[in-house]
């Protein structure tokens, strides 16, 4: 994502000002290792677990967990159109696609604006050309024997 962000034009998904850049990276970083975990156990416990006797319980945590880090983010989003108040950046699009393995779901639905958000977002004509050229990296490399 970051080689992405960097061959884009100059100054428009990292900011060209040091500290504007770092906090766009920073949201990177939060999108994967804050509000992706918790989401993507929750999914693993939906495909894999489904059929456990503590199944209920469990999804009751796991919900618990996301709506934690979607509270969070929607808190911090308050009203803002983006992440950063100059406009949208690598974190956005990051945090988006975390926000996309969510979508059409209750549980982001009850976050009327992060849900708006992630709209917003798909909605930008920019939006899907850097998804897809971040998808056409990830396809793009090597494959590791076995996977």
């Amino acid at each position: 994502m970051l080689r992405v962000a960097e061959e884009a034009q100059p100054g428009r998904l990292l900011p060209a000002e040091p500290a504007g850049r770092a906090r766009a990276i920073m949201w990177m970083f939060a999108a994967l290792n804050t509000v992706e975990p918790p989401i993507v156990e929750r999914e693993m416990a939906r495909l894999l677990e489904r059929d456990a006797p503590w199944a209920e319980q469990r999804a009751l945590t796991l919900d618990a967990r996301v709506e934690t880090r979607l509270r969070q983010l929607s808190q911090r989003l308050g009203e803002a159109e983006w992440l950063e108040p100059d406009g949208f950046t690598a974190g956005d699009l990051m945090m988006v696609s975390v926000l996309m393995r969510l979508e059409d779901e209750a549980i982001l639905e009850a976050f009327p604006n992060l849900s708006a958000y992630l709209a917003r977002a798909r909605a930008r004509p920019a939006f899907e050309r850097a998804f897809e050229a971040q998808r056409r990296v990830f396809l793009a490399a090597p494959q590791r024997p076995g996977s």
